[in-house]
């Protein structure tokens, strides 16, 4: 129950506020929710710990990243007993894709919680992805291997995993055209050009040409996502062509 002066203190509000979500989105009760706050904090507010050391997400981040990838592994393991090694290998990289990843984090509107001195529409959609790693990284440190793994199985494994439609999924749309160019020997080229567009972020705009005419345009905030767009729309134009020689 709180106390006289927790009632009027709105720090004290928004903590509270801040252990209920994350409780929710966790499914069990988070121990120490210090570690939580540090997940959710973004380099830009230059906090330190009581040793001078910076407190933010991306140690948790790159933690995360490490169990994730072992939590999915061991299930790519014992549920495809024929995969071997590049199959295997292959199959988790889609799963634990950048995409993939931001589309989990958006799914749990984790960016609503972060706190962060810079507008959250001024981030990249990468933001997403990170912050949801580093949320692994705080389970393992707080509950442990098991919980973490628990987490993983509920949040990713059960309600995304599916390995037939995994096997068809495309991670790199850029590597699938080149590599259809290169089989057979069709020329490509990818120009990038900054975008004059009023938008707030710089863009980059992109074309790809194919045998010097152009196939598709794109535009994106970074030059490799704007190549990678313009590569899938090219891949959908030509998806019945690049399959079929692909396959």
């Amino acid at each position: 129950m709180a106390s006289i002066k927790d009632i009027f203190n709105p720090r004290a509000e928004k903590d509270e506020d801040f252990f209920d979500a994350i409780k929710k989105i966790l499914g069990f009760k988070p121990k120490n929710i210090t570690i939580y706050e540090e997940a959710f904090t973004h380099r830009s507010m230059n906090e330190t710990n009581s040793q001078g050391k910076r407190q933010n997400y991306e140690r948790m981040e790159f933690l995360g990243d490490a169990m994730l990838s072992a939590v999915i592994a061991s299930h790519l393991y014992r549920e495809v007993p024929s995969g071997d090694e590049g199959y295997l290998t292959k199959m988790r990289s889609k799963v634990v894709s950048r995409e993939h990843l931001n589309e989990l984090g958006r799914d749990l509107n984790l960016i609503s919680l972060l706190r962060t001195s810079i507008p959250t529409e001024q981030f990249g959609g990468n933001i997403h992805g990170n912050v949801f790693e580093a949320l692994v990284g705080a389970i393992y440190l707080d509950r442990g291997f098991k919980f973490c793994e628990k987490f993983i199985h509920k949040r990713v494994i059960k309600p995304y995993v599916d390995i037939e439609r995994l096997e068809g999924k495309v991670i790199s749309y850029k590597s699938l055209f080149i590599e259809w160019c290169q089989k057979n020997k069709r020329v490509f080229k990818f120009i990038v050009y900054d975008d004059t567009g009023a938008d707030e972020l710089k863009h980059f705009a992109v074309k790809l040409l194919l045998d010097n005419d152009v196939v598709a345009k794109a535009r994106a905030t970074s030059k490799k996502k704007a190549e990678e767009r313009a590569a899938k729309r090219a891949f959908y134009k030509l998806q019945s062509k690049i399959e079929g020689d692909l396959s």
